[in-house]
C-alpha cells in the first residue's frame, strides 16, 4: 500500500513540472502587457520600459522561468502586479468560495446523479428508465450559466427565497452561506450528475449480467440485498473515476459560475486577472487548481487499492 502510494506521488512529480511550464509560458505569449496597463493611457514609452524594468519582464524568457521555478518549489508565487500582496495570500482569501461551491456541486452530483443510474439500471427500457435518460440527456446539453441565470430568476426574482447572488463567509454565518451556494452549486453540479447517473446506470446494468449476481438471485437474496453486497461494490470503480474527474473539472469550471452569481472566488480572481495581465496571479492560480487535481487523482487512485484488492495485488 505505501509502495504504491510514494509511487504515485512520484509520478506526479513530471505532471506539476509540465503544468507549471506550460502555465507560465501561457501567460507570457498572450496577448497584452501588464506594463501598459500599469501606466495608463497616458504612460510614455520611457515610463513603459522602466515598469517592465521594475517588473522583471525585459530579462529573457529562460531566465524568468528558472526564477519563477525556483520560487515557485519554495511556495513563493511571486505578487501580484495589481493588488501589491503576495499570490498565495490572493489565493488563501479567495479560496473559501471556490471550495465550497466545488464540494457542494459535486455532493449534488452524487446525491442526485447515482441514485437515478441505479434506479434507470433497475428499471431498464421502462417508461422510468426512458423519462431519466431524457432529462440526463437535457442536464448535460445545458449550459450551466444558462440554467445558474434561470434559477436565479426563478427563485430570488420571482418567488424570493433565495438570495441572487453575494456571498457571506461561512464562519460568519453557515446558514446565509449554504442560502447563497445553493443556486451556483446546483447549476455547476447538474450536468456532472447527469453524466454521473449515465455512468452509474451502465456500469451496474453491466454488473447485473454477471454469474454472481445470478448465483445471488438464485439461492433467494432479496433484490435489494442482491444490489447491496453484490452489485454496488463492484460497480464502484467506474463510479469513483468519474466523481474524482469531476471534482476536478467543477473546480475548473467555478471560473463561470463565479461570475454569473458575483462570488468572490479563485475563478473571479483568475478572471480580473487576465484582464489586468497580472502574470503572477494567473500563473499561481491555475497552478494550485492543477496541484489540487492531482491531489484528486491520488487519493482517487488510493480509494481503488481500498475497495479493491485485485489493484493492489497486480501492482
Amino acid at each position: 500500500m505505501a509502495s504504491i502510494i510514494i509511487r504515485r506521488i512520484i509520478s506526479l512529480v513530471p505532471v506539476m513540472a509540465i503544468v507549471g511550464i506550460l502555465v507560465f509560458l501561457a501567460g507570457h505569449f498572450a496577448p497584452g502587457d501588464p506594463a501598459i496597463v500599469l501606466a495608463g493611457q497616458y504612460g510614455t514609452p520611457e515610463q513603459i520600459e522602466l515598469i517592465r524594468h521594475q517588473m522583471g519582464l525585459d530579462r529573457p524568457l529562460a531566465e524568468q522561468l528558472v526564477l519563477w521555478i525556483r520560487n515557485a518549489l519554495r511556495g513563493d508565487l511571486g505578487m501580484s502586479l495589481f493588488m501589491k500582496q503576495p499570490v498565495g495570500l490572493s489565493i488563501r482569501q479567495r479560496i473559501e468560495p471556490t471550495g465550497l461551491l466545488t464540494l457542494l456541486s459535486l455532493i449534488f452530483a452524487i446525491v442526485i446523479g447515482v441514485p437515478i443510474g441505479i434506479f434507470a439500471a433497475q428499471n431498464r427500457n421502462t417508461l422510468l428508465d426512458r423519462v431519466s435518460t431524457l432529462v440526463s440527456l437535457a442536464g448535460v446539453c445545458i449550459p450551466s450559466f444558462w440554467l445558474g441565470m434561470m434559477l436565479m430568476l426563478l427563485f430570488a426574482v420571482r418567488l424570493h427565497v433565495l438570495p441572487p447572488s453575494g456571498y457571506v463567509p461561512f464562519r460568519e454565518n453557515p446558514v446565509g452561506c449554504l442560502r447563497y451556494m445553493i443556486l451556483p452549486a446546483f447549476s455547476l453540479g447538474l450536468a456532472h450528475a447527469a453524466f454521473l447517473s449515465r455512468i452509474t446506470r451502465s456500469t451496474v446494468l453491466e454488473v447485473l449480467h454477471e454469474d454472481y449476481v445470478r448465483t445471488a438471485r438464485a439461492k433467494g437474496l432479496r433484490e435489494n440485498m442482491v444490489l447491496q453486497r453484490h452489485v454496488l461494490p463492484n460497480a464502484l470503480i467506474p463510479i469513483i473515476t468519474v466523481i474524482g474527474n469531476s471534482a476536478g473539472i467543477l473546480l475548473g469550471g467555478a471560473v463561470i459560475t463565479e461570475s454569473v452569481f458575483n462570488l468572490p472566488g479563485v475563478g473571479r480572481l483568475i478572471i480580473q486577472s487576465v484582464t489586468r495581465r497580472d502574470y503572477p496571479v494567473i500563473q499561481g492560480s491555475v497552478l494550485a487548481i492543477a496541484a489540487v487535481y492531482v491531489i484528486v487523482n491520488l487519493i482517487v487512485d488510493i480509494v481503488y487499492v481500498l475497495i479493491d484488492p485485485r489493484i493492489r495485488e497486480e501492482r
